[in-house]
């Protein structure tokens, strides 16, 4: 009897500080960016940001920017300035379609042979408008409209303002569905971006090998502007794993960067004509926060 007490009184227990415990989102034990905003870092940024003459456009919301360190992946230290701001993003979210195509090989919808690996690297390399429209329509349009608004994912979420959206092939053809909440047919907000990243990187996006073969895609980047010229004028040895895009005013950058045996997620999403030029004159500032200089040098 006494034995049976013992046992009640701990279920209790432990149910009572599961309760009272505070509200941290997990995945595989890796915690929420949402969840891993860091003050001290985020102060940083924001003078970064104003030092190089940006201020005011991020006052505007002509400059959405999301900064995370994951040296520890355990313990990300997230900082952002617009982050949750949705807009249109030219070919960054094709690495929505990306997500899809590696969802679908999971299931073994989808076979991952030379001509769709080549199909997915022309996408996201050197970002080919006809290689996406092939990869959006094999997926097809709903489908990934499901994935990226599942449960498992939620890089597109209507309670988090949006996120990563593909409602239109990369072609003539008129858009299939714009998103639900700001009518965007490319779109994405730099905190979904920032997650997809990380989610790729801690493994819960896609299981391994998968998740190493989306990374390989991600990396080599054969278009050199914005992140990528930065780095490689500046900071030559550090290492991208990257998507961009452009169209008309809108620039946008987002990358996984190792250096120094540090690592960190960036993302940039601009609305002005000298964007391109924001995102290539931020990268080595950012950079050098996350990475101490002397420590870039040295590598």
């Amino acid at each position: 009897m006494n034995s049976l007490k013992t046992s009640i009184c701990f279920l209790f227990t432990s149910l009572l500080i599961s309760l009272l415990a505070p509200s941290v989102s997990f995945a595989g034990n890796y915690p929420s960016l949402t969840n891993s905003k860091d003050p001290v870092l985020q102060r940083k940024l924001e003078r970064v940001i104003k030092s190089i003459g940006l201020g005011h456009a991020a006052e505007k919301k002509w400059l959405n920017l999301n900064l995370v360190d994951i040296t520890d992946l355990k313990h990300p230290k997230v900082a952002m300035i617009n982050g949750e701001n949705m807009v249109y993003a030219a070919s960054l979210p094709k690495i929505a379609i990306l997500l899809g195509a590696f969802v679908e090989i999971e299931r073994g919808k989808m076979q991952l042979d030379q001509n769709t690996s080549k199909t997915l690297t022309d996408m996201i390399r050197y970002s080919s408008n006809q290689a996406a429209t092939e990869m959006y329509h094999r997926v097809g349009e709903a489908r990934l409209a499901e994935i990226l608004q599942s449960d498992r994912f939620k890089l597109y979420d209507q309670d988090k303002n949006g996120g990563l959206w593909v409602g239109k092939e990369y072609g003539k053809a008129k858009a299939w569905k714009r998103d639900p909440l700001h009518n965007i047919s490319h779109g994405a907000t730099a905190m979904q971006t920032a997650r997809f990243y990380y989610m790729l990187e801690t493994g819960q996006l896609v299981p391994e090998p998968l998740a190493s073969q989306m990374k390989e895609i991600l990396s080599k980047p054969a278009i050199h502007h914005k992140f990528v010229k930065g780095l490689e004028k500046e900071r030559p040895d550090a290492k991208i794993y990257r998507k961009s895009g452009s169209w008309r005013t809108w620039h946008a950058d987002s990358a996984i960067v190792e250096s120094g045996g540090h690592k960190f997620i960036i993302v940039a999403l601009a609305k002005h004509p000298d964007g391109g030029k924001w995102l290539q004159k931020m990268i080595v500032p950012l950079h050098d926060l996350i990475v101490p200089h002397m420590v870039a040098s040295k590598n």
